[in-house]
């Protein structure tokens, strides 16, 4: 089993900063990308940014410039530093990541993380 458990969210006020973690443990024999993903009240649920196990980065164009995406591969572990947050930065945050779980399965699993709630006051 691989579990995926994220920490860090909380309430800041517009301007402030957060830093996401997300830890994955479990059977795990090697992990692609990672990313965090986030969905607001009422909306989709929406790609934040991504890293993969090289270190290539992507993001969405609303957070560019303001959060960036890193990774501990010794400890399996992805990082989401978040700065000058806004108020439509309010979302539940969640992590993923693709994952094999041993080395006898070919075919990588994503797995999901509970989420946790970043809001973000005006």
């Amino acid at each position: 089993q691989v579990q995926l458990v994220e920490s860090g969210g909380g309430l800041v006020q517009a301007g402030g900063s957060l830093r996401l973690s997300c830890a994955a443990s479990g059977s795990i024999f090697s992990i692609n990308t990672m990313g965090w993903y986030r969905q607001a009240p009422g909306k989709e649920r929406e790609l934040v940014a991504d890293i993969t196990s090289g270190g290539t980065t992507n993001y969405a164009d609303s957070v560019k410039g303001r959060f960036t995406i890193s990774r501990d591969n010794a400890k399996n572990t992805v990082y989401l530093q978040m700065n000058s947050l806004k108020p439509e930065d309010t979302a539940v945050y969640s992590c993923n990541a693709n994952i094999r779980p041993s080395a006898t399965r070919l075919v990588a699993l994503n797995y999901w993380g509970k989420g946790t709630l970043v809001t973000v006051s005006s």
